[in-house]
């Protein structure tokens, strides 16, 4: 037995099944309910929405009989006379469909209206379907205008167009016009999973969700693509092999994407980069994938009510609307746009998806770079480098006072000007900066914040007997520094701006402490860029109470804040897989049952999650 392509056999023959075109119903069934029918209808729209398929319903209700043989004009056409059984054929002789595309001449539509004056020969009306009528010649519409406007009481005309910009308004003013929408994809959806019930296909509703997405709307599309992947899945419609088949990226992949961008590592955004080009998928798709995900994370910002809670990806795209910045995700969203538009002019694909990649990394400290404000009371240190006896905050200030004379002109403001002064008259005076090595006799891939201007010495003012200075902090210095140094450590009790500063700090190594000048290891070097070596430089110095002045270089980095954290978090990965191949439950559903587990599926459970202990 010959299939029948599901456009086909699944194309509505009734106003109540046609799908996301209500408002056109309505009208059409009020009309045909109250005798109030016009002479004439211009239907428009895309491709594949209904058009073609509303013109046969309307004409199966103005030539219905009913079952019986007596039945009159009426809005739900029986499908059983032979007026209704004809034109689902489409063998009624009193139904013409016209293709303007290809029969678009004078001469033709000279034919059309000469046959116009005959009345029907089997039916009530003579229905005339003129499909995409923009396509007809100028002499074409007006050879047809007269008729158009005063046609016999038993002929009518129904036109359809993708393009009513090209259509006359002289034609226009003849018809009523209905606009048959795009289907959302909610209802594509929907309408593929009743179909494919019918037809006893499983399905998957992530892959038909991926087919109402390349349908764009469109009915007929989604159908087709949906017998496209019966036939590539073997007779399921499963999401892996739809992907395959649509070559669309998976949005997994696009949310890696966007928590590498949240945490500002470039190497993951490249990473990523590499990995779609290695399984060939469009970099333009991704592209306008990565757009979608901007929208929705956007919606859940600022309207979260109105966001789709079904989607696979809610809670990682709630995840991300919490780590990005509204601002930033504007400017991603515009930035992913022009990236998409400026492929065809880059030298490849790929470099054009990368550069926007990059583009986004670039512009992401800029809207998060503000400096946060300190506690009041500088940071906490760690416990290794604490003071014996530190001094409160009031005896800090005191002395800050006592060495300030009150003819004494305003210091010069130094790095720290953008702290709180409580943050600021905690630690001790600073003193004289250690000098950087000159730019001729440092390596050409060092680098070094910029010293700060030195207040003018002060005189000497007598102080209190019971006022002791604040005690200064005197960490380990070595030529070299071992492997396992605390510089991650004190990372993580600094307050760092957000963007490259905070970047620079968790990627970096300390390697070498030279007095008061500390050598960093950098992975890359425009970590170094915009001030943030002279902002992490201001962090170390309020919580070490020292003057510490921080140099760069770039080189391979084996111990970081960023690794530190990759390290544990493969290791709690490593002990949940263990502790679930090791479960008695699922080594005996795995013996018994043939069961398997999945790779990449299981999640560590995070600390603040697990159970106490009793």
């Amino acid at each position: 037995m010959t299939s029948v392509a599901l456009a086909r056999k699944w194309r509505p023959k009734s106003f109540a099944s046609l799908v996301g075109q209500d408002h056109v119903v309505r009208a059409l069934t009020h009309a045909l309910d109250h005798d109030r029918l016009h002479h004439a209808y211009l239907f428009t729209g895309t491709r594949g929405v209904g058009k073609t398929t509303v013109s046969r319903i309307l004409a199966k209700a103005l030539n219905c009989t009913g079952p019986d043989g007596q039945g009159g004009v009426t809005s739900q056409p029986c499908g059983v006379c032979p007026a209704c059984t004809e034109i689902d054929a489409g063998r009624f002789v009193d139904y013409i469909e016209l293709d303007a595309a290809s029969n678009r001449g004078v001469e033709d539509m000279t034919t059309l209206l000469e046959q116009a004056v005959y009345k029907p020969t089997a039916g009530r009306f003579k229905v005339y379907m003129i499909d995409e009528v923009h396509m007809l010649s100028n002499h074409a519409f007006n050879a047809m205008l007269k008729t158009l406007e005063e046609p016999p009481d038993y002929v009518k005309f129904v036109l359809a167009t993708t393009d009513p910009q090209k259509v006359p308004v002289t034609v226009l003013s003849r018809c009523l016009q209905f606009n048959l929408k795009q289907m959302m994809p909610g209802a594509i959806v929907g309408h593929l999973q009743q179909v494919l019930q019918a037809e006893n296909v499983p399905a998957d509703d992530a892959a038909l969700r991926l087919i109402a997405r390349a349908a764009h709307g469109s009915m007929r599309d989604a159908l087709s693509l949906t017998d496209q992947a019966l036939a590539y899945c073997a007779g399921r419609v499963e999401t892996e092999a739809v992907q395959q088949m649509l070559g669309t990226v998976d949005r997994s992949d696009l949310l890696l994407i966007l928590q590498a961008l949240a945490s500002q590592d470039g190497v993951a955004l490249i990473h990523q980069a590499d990995a779609l080009e290695a399984r060939g998928l469009s970099f333009g798709a991704a592209l306008e994938e990565l757009a979608a995900l901007l929208q929705t994370i956007a919606l859940l910002q600022l309207v979260p009510q109105a966001a789709d809670a079904d989607d696979p990806q809610h809670e990682a795209l709630v995840a991300l609307a919490a780590q990005l910045s509204p601002e930033l995700v504007q400017l991603a969203y515009t930035t992913v746009l022009h990236g998409r538009n400026e492929l065809s002019l880059a030298p490849d694909d790929r470099t054009g998806f990368t550069m926007t990649l990059l583009r986004l990394l670039a512009f992401a400290p800029v809207i998060a770079g503000s400096v946060p404000s300190l506690p009041p009371g500088g940071l906490a240190l760690p416990k290794a480098a604490a003071p014996a006896s530190p001094p409160s905050q009031s005896a800090a200030a005191q002395v800050a006072a006592q060495r300030e004379p009150p003819s004494a002109k305003p210091p010069v403001q130094t790095a720290a000007k953008a702290m709180p002064r409580t943050a600021a008259t905690l630690s001790a005076p600073l003193a004289p900066a250690a000098p950087v090595l000159a730019a001729e006799e440092a390596p050409s891939t060092s680098y070094a914040a910029k010293p700060e201007p030195q207040t003018p010495p002060q005189p000497k003012q007598p102080r209190p007997a019971d006022i002791k200075p604040p005690q200064q902090i005197t960490p380990h210095i070595a030529p070299h520094i071992a492997s396992d140094t605390d510089w991650p450590t004190l990372v993580q009790r600094l307050d760092v701006p957000a963007g490259l500063p905070r970047a620079l700090a968790q990627q970096s190594e300390l390697v070498t402490m030279q007095g008061t000048e500390w050598l960093l290891r950098v992975p890359n070097e425009q970590l170094t860029r915009a001030g943030s070596l002279d902002k992490l430089q201001t962090a170390v110095r309020l919580a070490l109470g020292r003057d510490i002045v921080l140099c760069a270089e770039a080189g391979e980095v084996t111990d970081s804040v960023m690794q530190r954290d990759a390290r544990a978090k493969a290791q709690a990965q490593a002990d949940a897989e263990a502790a679930i191949r090791n479960d008695p439950l699922v080594q005996q559903l795995m013996h018994d049952l043939g069961a398997q587990i999945v790779p990449g599926s299981l999640k560590p459970m995070p600390p603040s999650a697990q159970p106490t202990p009793a």
